[in-house]
């Protein structure tokens, strides 16, 4: 283009227009108002009221989507992301923002995006508040794209979940994932390549599963919860201990729930060990809660695809692989123990 004639935005790579298309196209969308270039929301009125916010993404799940045809997954993957990592504080998330980035905007696929990241977030009570499109050519190739997201959440100050509640002897709640998650996506589409991991696309892209309401039900019951751990990147054996102050760990029995169907298809391939894949996958459980002992049986009538594997026990920070027979030796001896309790 040197030496020609005068040189449009558009000559560079980015299309204004489709800009416009897009905007048009999402902003209905867009559940708050916006005042000039920020979104508004209101904070709830409460006792003492505790803000918390955290990002994420999709990762490379994003691209097995793209070499898939089907995006339509991907918002509630970023959403959820998000708001799962909130409520494990236990705070219900009041504020949703997404960043897309682009090589080339497409209106269509674009606003397909944008309309499942408003469901998710329609889905768990959260307004989606703005966020930003940039078309970035030679950034990004032509067809791909990116996206990061940004949640903020609330909980009143002596609600708020954490390690410093946990006891030895409480118990671990694992709900059930509803597939791989957002995790592990890069060994995931080296196996597609091999030509190892032949499952149907559609169970490797099962959209993230949503545990706000799961955390919301536990409170607004007045189940006692004591702390959670979101299971995402690193696993159980890097994700639970987040939930443990010092000097406990976790006592888990892997036979106490199924890994799932995307994961058993994974270590079917024969190329990823049993080790390589607690590192690196939800391994069936994408949310833990962990609470008292007395707790169990209320929570466990409240969640969905819901089960007790673990303890909490005394010693170094970690995960202990247990035995079925000791699982259930330690909740029959705390069952004992509490009606004793309550007998006196």
């Amino acid at each position: 283009m040197s030496g020609g004639g005068p040189l449009s935005y558009r000559d560079s790579g980015v299309d204004q227009d489709a800009a416009r298309r897009h905007t048009e196209a999402i902003s209905g969308m867009i559940s708050a108002g916006v005042r000039g270039f920020a979104g508004v929301f209101e904070l709830p009125p409460g006792r003492d009221p505790v803000l918390l916010a955290c990002t994420d993404g999709v990762g490379t799940k994003l691209l097995l989507a793209l070499e898939a045809g089907d995006v339509s997954g991907l918002g509630q993957d970023l959403v959820a992301m998000c708001v799962n990592d909130l409520a494990t504080s236990g705070a219900r998330p009041i504020a949703f923002l997404d960043y897309l980035a682009v090589g080339r905007l497409d209106p269509d696929v674009t606003a397909r995006v944008v309309a499942s990241i408003a469901a998710a977030c329609e889905a768990v009570g959260c307004p989606l508040v703005g966020g930003e499109t940039a078309e970035l050519p030679g950034l990004y190739a032509a067809g791909h794209f990116d996206l990061a997201g940004f949640a903020v959440g609330v909980v009143e100050r002596d609600e708020m979940l954490g390690p410093e509640r946990v006891r030895p002897g409480d118990l671990i709640v694992g709900i059930a994932s509803s597939g791989l998650h957002s995790n592990g996506y890069s060994l995931v589409r080296a196996l597609v390549a091999e030509g190892r991991l032949t499952a149907d696309p559609a169970l490797l892209l099962a959209p993230t599963r949503l545990y706000v309401d799961d955390v919301r039900r536990l409170s607004s019951t007045r189940t006692e919860v004591h702390a959670a751990a979101h299971i995402t990147g690193g696993g159980l054996p890097e994700n639970l201990p987040r939930a443990l102050p010092a000097g406990l760990r976790a006592a888990l029995d892997p036979d106490a729930w199924s890994i799932g169907a995307a994961a058993t298809a994974v270590l079917a391939t024969g190329r990823v060990g049993e080790d390589e894949a607690w590192r690196t996958f939800n391994m069936g459980l994408g949310m833990c809660v962990v609470l008292p002992e007395h707790a169990a049986e209320a929570a466990l009538g409240i969640l969905a695809d819901a089960t007790i594997v673990g303890y909490v026990e005394e010693g170094p920070p970690g995960v202990r692989p247990v035995s079925y027979t000791h699982l259930r030796a330690h909740e029959t001896a705390s069952f004992i123990s509490y009606a004793v309790f309550c007998l006196k």
